[in-house]
């Protein structure tokens, strides 16, 4: 076992280091999303208490994502220039900054403390997937799905708790305790990195065995991981020339747009379509976001036994597809449609950033494509909640709701035929 220096890394030291990592990055990947998230349970606390009107209190839930479709490039050249275990430290002081800032008084505190969020978000978005290729490579199957799992598990915490802590200490002490769990999460990758060998200094690929990859084996067939070379190599392409980037931007566009545009109007659409409660709309959201979690661990299973990443994509197609579909044909069956699409959106993630992975040829090129995928994908996934909603009512008062879900049918067909096509792909 050797780093890329070449020099021999004691197997005991690199088992214990490698799990206790692999616990740190799930740690990181908790702070990932439920900052976000956190803002929803209490907006209309924070709108009185800031005398913001509506439009304004929603930019502190659209303007981080926002900021990783404008950040995802920056990040990938911070990580390029301070290494992936320093980014991950300026990721976490930069997310804790604004979780101080949005806290603290005024309206533009708020907004500037959300950007500060979106921002060091942004580099955990990049960076995570990046490290759990390098040191991974023949576990990132089940790492992607953990990882992809606990930021789910993070949104769920973050909708039980902040409602019952914003009503006993007020929303901006509800708000801030999430710099306990960034806090915890910085000194445990402290302790994780530096018993890994070589510390915040190390070059080396990865924490286990490595393979060169086969240029000639296709990679919907490829194992459960492989081992990426460190920095750029001559024959990988920046990944706007390539045209498995532009594939990968397809795909994660559709689903973020479908997503985020149906995240925040899904309770209303079935208020709508079958005359549901606030109480039934909202167990409709918690089947959409507690169905990701399987998703995110089922997908990456299906990955390991059939060997093949676009096996593992059909089924998240699929899923996505009868979400809007049955909601246009059969929404009496709403609690199913909403249980399949969210088991695809948890498992999404997983295939797209698998893809990134296998269509990479070293850390750098993973690094890139990453970044160029969100880039594009979190711009358009950006505009999902505003298009989805000035939709409504285009049908007239009995197809209120048909326009905007055959727009984001039309995204996930587009997401299907992107990712079958993405899920191909070798490194060029």
């Amino acid at each position: 076992m050797t780093t890329s220096t070449g020099a021999t890394r004691p197997a005991a030291a690199s088992a214990t280091g490698g799990s206790l990592l692999a616990v740190a990055v799930l740690l990181v990947a908790l702070n990932l999303r439920g900052p976000i998230v956190a803002v929803a349970p209490v907006v209309d606390a924070i709108r009185t208490d800031l005398g913001v009107p509506a439009a304004v209190a929603g930019l502190l839930t659209s303007l981080p994502v926002l900021a990783f479709a404008v950040a995802s490039s920056p990040a990938s050249w911070l990580i390029g220039r301070i290494g992936p275990e320093r980014a991950v430290l300026v990721g976490l002081a930069v997310l804790g900054a604004g979780t101080l800032l949005r806290s603290s008084d005024g309206v533009a505190g708020a907004l500037g403390g959300t950007v500060l969020i979106g921002i060091g978000i942004t580099v955990g978005n990049v960076v995570v997937p990046v490290i759990i290729g390098r040191d991974f490579p023949h576990r990132s199957g089940p790492l992607l799905g953990a990882y992809t799992a606990v930021m789910n598990i993070g949104s769920m915490i973050t909708l039980s708790i902040t409602v019952p802590l914003a009503d006993g200490v007020g929303w901006r002490v509800a708000l801030l305790a999430w710099l306990v769990v960034a806090l915890a999460a910085a000194a445990l990758w402290v302790v994780a990195v530096r018993r890994r060998p070589g510390g915040f200094g190390a070059v080396g690929r990865s924490v286990t065995d490595e393979r060169e990859p086969d240029e000639h084996e296709p990679y919907e067939h490829e194992p459960a991981g492989r081992a990426l070379p460190t920095g750029a190599t001559t024959a990988e392409r920046p990944p706007w020339r390539r045209p498995v980037g532009w594939l990968l931007v397809a795909a994660f566009a559709g689903q973020s747009f479908s997503y985020y545009g149906l995240t925040a109007w899904l309770p209303e659409i079935l208020a709508d379509l079958r005359g549901l409660g606030p109480a039934s709309a909202g167990v409709a959201s918690s089947l959409f976001q507690i169905l990701a979690v399987a998703g995110a661990l089922a997908t990456p299973l299906v990955r390991t036994r059939t060997g093949s990443l676009r096996a593992a994509f059909v089924p998240v197609a699929l899923g996505w597809l009868a979400l809007p579909g049955g909601l246009l044909f059969a929404p009496a069956l709403w609690p199913l449609w909403c249980a399949l699409g969210g088991a695809a959106q948890g498992g999404g993630f997983f295939v797209f950033f698998s893809a990134v992975l296998a269509a990479s040829r070293s850390t750098d090129g993973n690094r890139r494509l990453g970044a160029f995928m969100q880039t594009g994908g979190y711009a358009v996934g950006a505009l999902g909640p505003t298009v989805v909603g000035a939709l409504h009512g285009v049908g007239g008062v009995g197809a209120a709701w048909t326009a905007p879900l055959v727009l984001v049918l039309g995204a996930l067909v587009a997401l299907s035929a992107s990712g079958w096509a993405a899920t191909r792909a070798r490194p060029t």
